[in-house]
């Protein structure tokens, strides 16, 4: 029988003990935190976006680094099987905008408890490991409490470097690059924005739902979304943004602005038509009383601020170049990004371990044998929306199943 020791009590950690189990292998599960799916938790708002209801093909559509890498495991462990492991386990799920899958419970402990339940016949032992050891360019163990404990196989799964206080300290990079290996430097990714307007943080709190988001860089459209944002005290969020930070992250902000379109059903002329009923319909109140109907009332000061139009001033005393005007900030309102939040806020680190130095349908090491990696870990990340973690379970499967066959 295999002896397997899997580090990380995280959503890959726990699939793959779990799975290794249930093929046969002796599992121990280290896991320094107190408790399993400590980061797991918190996703989606406390919600757990478990995976995305989507193919194989879509799926890897999706993934922003590496996603050759992905192809056999994808196809080994889908977003389908995901869906059906966890309803076999009495979780009912739901699919919500953009293909997210949630629990029916809109609880993350669901899913959390669900899969410390998969591992539970596992041994488990709340300690750090200090590292891997190696002998021969092969493994041998782990190093706990300054001694050998002696494994056949090794799986990491200690995620990325993101919400350290969940655990996610960057053990496995460290791990990595002990033993020999190249570790792409981490960096954030799904992260909230920081922007050089000041406005923005007038309108903190305010949630936008179904527009669309555009990046240019040096007047170029490189990236477009629609979905939901948040403005903040620093700039803006939400999961639009999010997405677009992943499209960003490690490229830079010069030259790059984002342009938010609060209107993305209707094109200008049509837009216009629409302004021009509302101030048909206002057309004796001043500017500042006659968006009630076009913009949330918090955004109505900063529009008027930026539209250019004094805010007393009569509707029907407004021209046509003026109207225009405001038309096209509807559709083009302007944000230029300077940077992102620490990488401590990041949903996800994107960077890891080289997927040159990982083979693709085992995540065995290439450099040691016996070596596996699994999850945020390694240099793959996608977009917002469950791919990431439907990353963790098709990694941890894969690992899980090469070590029950070894």
């Amino acid at each position: 029988m295999a002896t397997v020791a899997v580090i990380g009590g995280g959503a890959a950690g726990l699939m793959a003990a779990g799975r290794a189990h249930e093929l046969g292998a002796d599992v121990t599960l280290f896991e320094k935190n107190s408790k399993f799916g400590r980061k797991l938790a918190i996703t989606g708002k406390g919600r757990c976006n478990v995976t995305n209801n989507c193919t194989p093909e879509e799926f890897l559509r999706s993934v922003l680094n590496n996603s050759r890498f992905m192809y056999s495991a994808i196809y080994n462990f889908t977003p389908g099987d995901t869906m059906a492991f966890f309803e076999s386990r009495g979780v009912k799920l739901k699919t919500e905008r953009g293909n997210r899958v949630f629990p029916v419970s809109d609880k993350s402990y669901d899913i959390v408890d669900a899969l410390g339940a998969y591992a539970s016949k596992c041994r488990i032992v709340r300690e750090s490991v200090e590292g891997i050891v190696a002998e021969n360019g092969r493994v041998s163990g782990v190093s706990v409490s300054g001694k050998t404990e002696p494994f056949d196989s090794v799986i990491v799964c200690t995620g990325g470097a993101s919400y350290p206080l969940t655990g996610s300290t960057g053990d496995g990079y460290r791990f990595a690059k002990a033993v020999g290996h190249t570790v792409v430097s981490p960096r954030p990714s799904l992260i909230p924005i920081v922007t050089e307007e000041v406005w923005c943080r007038e309108l903190q709190g305010l949630s936008l739902k179904n527009v669309a988001v555009s990046i240019y860089r040096d007047s170029q459209k490189v990236y477009s979304d629609f979905g939901e944002m948040l403005f903040t005290h620093f700039g803006v969020s939400g999961p639009m943004i999010l997405s677009a930070s992943a499209y960003m992250s490690g490229k830079g902000f010069k030259g790059c602005r984002m342009v938010i379109d609060l209107k993305p059903a209707l094109d200008e002329k049509a837009l216009d038509k629409r302004v021009l009923s509302d101030f048909e319909k206002f057309r004796l109140k001043n500017f500042d009383n006659a968006l009630d109907e076009l913009l949330p009332q918090k955004m109505i000061p900063v529009m008027i601020g930026l539209s250019g139009i004094s805010p007393k001033k009569k509707v029907h005393e407004i021209g046509r170049e003026e109207r225009l005007r405001l038309v096209h900030l509807l559709k083009n309102l302007e944000i230029t990004p300077i940077g992102f939040r620490p990488i401590e806020e990041a949903i996800i680190t994107a960077g890891g371990v080289s997927v040159k130095e990982i083979n693709p349908r085992t995540m065995e090491s290439k450099l040691v044998s016996g070596l596996y990696f699994a999850g945020e870990v390694i240099d793959v990340d996608a977009y917002t929306g469950g791919f990431n973690l439907q990353i963790a379970f098709s990694t941890a499967v894969a690992a899980a199943e090469a070590v029950a066959c070894n």
